[in-house]
């Protein structure tokens, strides 16, 4: 790293010029644009269920959302309520991308009184879609602008509703969040250093590191599913440690700079030490990051593929751009002076003090800090997963008003459907598959919780199993439209769909019993059944996210225990280390299931209280993990450096802490201030990482660094130092060629 100092500073026009030009690449990128998309490959029931539908039914690959029509005074059954509701939607019925609009008038007996109110007043139109979801979510404010009426009241619903809703709140979150957490960066880097010109540095890198790492995204979209919800993340993601990272080499060159270092020499030596403080903390961030891998299938990984191509980026904007910058600039560096926020020179001050006055009282310190520690993380031990909806969304948004009117005034409708997939050897319009598929349709419709079951063996209640078995015996041809219409779309090759409607919420404790209760009674002889749908899914998915969770934590875990013994040549510092995140993770983990579980600060902060979401602490574990491990390197290396020249360890925890500690705090203010500002978006996903993590960066730099650390290494002695003997042999060589 000092070697490549060196480079840097011999070559600072090209390496700026290079540097300019991955803007411009960026820009490039950002401009062409790229798709967004949630999707899930992974093995369980639910998706095989989905599978076997989308290869037999191209007709459930249909879009569809759903527009509620409601007026104040008149019952639908009146002449001018049909009229009106024939005029708001002509238009949309006239739009090419629009098949068919269903609605009580058009539909069979059978299913109409499930589209009408239960006061009457209302009616559901099904808009039936010929493009795809992704097209539905872009073009929906177009369609949905072609309904519209004088004296009905009008809200959509659906899938294509909620997506374009997500899409539009995350987009104003994160512009709210970027002119927010900028000029309160600005602010906190204009403390930290009391120059202009060294706070501007740190913060143009941040925009150049979050341009890259968007542009980079965006790209990946191109090869890959990547989640709507990794745009806000990589911003998240990327202004925190592109700016943490810069403010650790400005500062290490201005401290060079005051020692009486040429500029050369500077940079050669801030390379050396924070360049390479840098470039680990950057694999230790990506490591954590690396954890969402082994979420194969999921949206996670491709959170974490983008979560590490800005922290690659932000490293290489650190240890490239930000030098040659440095080394063009020399002494101006410390230009535009804020007289009044000068920092003092490095000393015996407040962070000396602090960890002396730490380490004379390391019990009185470490108990009591330790159990404020897990005190905050109780409330995780009362954890509820499910899996995100429409209630992730502000109440005002009209997907979610949507859904709520399906659900108080539309019971029979119901708004969630549970898709049951049955799988025949033979076709499903065989005797004795009809019989087995109606003898499942009439048990699952005396669950409780069950609004109807629609399906091939559902077209009229009077009908028996013996006059479904004669009506398909007769050449599809034969059959009546209506009929016709329900085969063709709810049976296949060998697959028979029986769509049981609910009004549960798909998330909600209720919805996740009747599926397990389905599943409990869908034994047909002959045949697999499986069942799907968004409650299916939720099930699912916090099954599978809690299987795979302790093999993604061991790879984190371990994997940064290496590389920090490769970093420190310690064996009891890296583990210490690990042991020192667990505690500010559990401070996070606690203050999101005390805020989002139990509702605490939900008027305050604008949500409904409701269990976590399965992604939500793995997304949390894997980021916290590797950005707390920054002030632990940061932190350690500078111990580190102090150890070797004087072998004194409570001098070198006390040097080590003051020569950080400022600088530790003015980075975790800088980084909470940006999660603090995501914690007030709109969407409870984007809110509650961002409120997460601001929790476990301020736990980690004030209790954990600043009084459990130094009172730990105190007690520890010149244990924390001790290495096995050719470990020691390589970090002498490496002391004596750098005193050298």
């Amino acid at each position: 790293m000092e070697r490549w100092g060196g480079f840097v500073y011999r070559h600072r026009r090209a390496v700026l010029l290079v540097s300019v030009l991955c803007l411009i690449a960026s820009g490039v990128a950002i401009a062409s644009g790229g798709q967004f998309k949630n999707s899930e490959h992974y093995n369980v029931e639910s998706i095989r269920a989905f599978n076997l539908m989308s290869d037999q039914l191209p007709a459930s690959n249909g879009t569809m959302f759903a527009l509620i029509l409601t007026s104040t005074s008149l019952e639908y059954t009146s002449s001018a309520f049909h009229a009106q509701v024939d005029g708001a939607l002509s238009q949309l019925r006239a739009d090419p991308r629009v098949t068919k609009v269903d609605t009580p008038y058009n539909s069979p007996a059978q299913t109409a009184h499930a589209l009408v109110s239960s006061d009457g007043q209302g009616v559901i139109a099904i808009v039936h879609l010929n493009i795809s979801f992704g097209d539905a979510r872009k073009d929906f404010p177009s369609i949905r602008s072609e309904a519209s009426s004088d004296s009905l009241s009008i809200t959509a619903a659906g899938d294509p509703v909620i997506a374009y809703d997500f899409d539009a709140s995350l987009a104003k979150d994160l512009q709210r969040s970027e002119v927010i957490s900028l000029p309160l960066a600005l602010i906190l880097l204009l403390i930290v250093f009391g120059t202009g010109v060294a706070a501007l540095l740190c913060l143009g890198v941040g925009v150049f590191a979050v341009a890259g790492g968007v542009g980079a995204t965006l790209l990946l979209t191109h090869a890959m599913d990547v989640s709507t919800y990794a745009e806000n993340v990589v911003t998240l993601i990327g202004l925190g440690v592109a700016i943490d990272y810069s403010l650790f080499v400005v500062n290490r060159f201005r401290e060079e700079l005051a020692r009486g270092s040429s500029t050369e020499a500077a940079i050669r030596t801030t390379m050396a030490t924070a360049g390479r403080a840098v470039a680990f903390s950057g694999i230790t961030v990506a490591i954590g990051l690396g954890g969402m891998l082994f979420y194969t299938g999921t949206f996670l990984v491709s959170m974490g593929l983008a979560g590490a191509l800005v922290v690659a980026v932000s490293v290489l904007y650190a240890v490239t751009f930000l030098p040659a910058l440095l080394a063009t600039l020399g002494s101006r560096v410390n230009r535009l002076p804020v007289p009044i926020l000068q920092p003092r020179p490095f000393g015996r001050g407040l962070w000396h003090r602090l960890a002396v006055w730490v380490m004379k009282r390391p019990w009185s310190v470490l108990v009591p800090t330790l159990a404020v520690l897990l005190a905050a993380g109780i409330p995780f031990l009362s954890i509820k997963l499910a899996n995100g909806d429409v209630t992730q969304l502000p109440p005002g948004t009209e997907s979610r008003r949507g859904a709520e009117l399906l659900q108080h005034n539309f019971p029979s409708a119901g708004q969630n459907a549970i898709p049951v997939v049955v799988q025949f050897a033979q076709p499903p319009t065989q005797p004795a598959n009809i019989a087995a598929a109606y003898a499942l349709s009439r048990r699952i419709a005396a669950i409780p919780g069950v609004a109807s079951v629609q399906s091939y063996v559902d077209l009229d209640a009077t009908f028996s199993v013996a006059t479904y078995q004669q009506l398909y015996a007769q050449p599809a041809t034969s059959l009546p439209a209506t009929v016709r219409d329900e085969l063709r779309s709810a049976t296949g090759r060998s697959i028979a769909v029986l769509t049981v409607q609910t009004n549960y919420l798909p998330s909600s404790e209720p919805a996740h019993q009747l599926v397990r209760t389905i599943r409990s009674s869908d034994q047909v002889p002959g045949a697999t059944v499986l069942v799907t749908g968004d409650t299916a899914f939720d099930i699912d998915l916090v099954d599978f996210m809690v299987g795979h969770t302790p093999a993604a934590i061991a790879f984190v875990v371990l994997t940064t225990f290496v590389v920090l013994l490769v970093l420190l040549r310690s064996l009891v510092l890296p583990l210490k280390a690990v042991l020192m995140n667990a505690l500010s993770l559990s401070a996070a983990f606690g203050a999101l299931v005390w805020v989002f579980q139990q509702g605490h600060l939900a008027s305050v902060l604008g949500f409904t209280a409701e269990p976590l979401d399965p992604t939500i602490p793995v997304l949390l574990f894997c980021i916290v993990f590797g950005l707390s491990m920054d002030y632990e390197v940061f932190l350690l290396t500078r111990m580190q450096e102090s150890y070797r020249r004087n072998g004194d360890n409570r001098e070198a925890v006390a040097e080590g802490l003051e020569r950080s500690g400022r600088l530790v705090t003015g980075a975790a203010a800088i980084m909470a201030s940006v999660f603090i500002a995501f914690a007030l978006a709109s969407v409870v996903t984007i809110k509650s990482l961002g409120l997460g993590m601001a929790v476990a960066v301020i736990a980690d730099a004030t209790l954990v660094r600043a009084l459990v650390v130094p009172a730990l290494m105190r007690l520890l002695g010149r244990v924390n130092w001790w290495a096995p003997r050719w470990m020691r042999r390589r970090t002498e060589v490496a002391a004596v060629a750098h005193a050298a």
